[in-house]
């Protein structure tokens, strides 16, 4: 599984930073028109699509239930992290509980 399980990494990876990149330019510039017509959007289009590709060979490969929760706690996981590290915002302690609940889900999702 260690292969299906990087490729999941990777495409929760591009999906959060795809998330995190239109935060960014939709907060900055307004939700119009003309935010959508600009090198950002067709980036963030691509990162989706990569990562759409990598959710499509995971579930191909590892039973539907292990892979949607995998992709749940992973999600969860590397938003906050980067909303930690990049965007500075700091959660409360009971978050921080449940998140790391998700991480002891992870870990037990990913032993056989």
């Amino acid at each position: 599984m260690s292969g299906p399980l990087l490729i999941l990494l990777g495409s929760q990876l591009l999906f959060t930073l795809g998330d995190l990149l239109a935060r960014i330019h939709v907060g900055r510039l307004g939700f119009h028109v003309g935010t959508f017509m600009s090198g950002w959007f067709l980036m963030y289009i691509v990162m989706r699509i990569v990562a759409t590709f990598g959710q499509l060979y995971v579930l191909s490969r590892v039973e539907i239930g292990k892979t949607m929760a995998l992709f749940g706690a992973v999600s969860i996981v590397l938003s906050s992290l980067l909303g930690f590290l990049l965007l500075k915002e700091y959660l409360t302690v009971p978050v921080y509980v449940g998140l790391a609940l998700a991480v002891a889900a992870f870990l037990v999702l990913t032993v056989r």
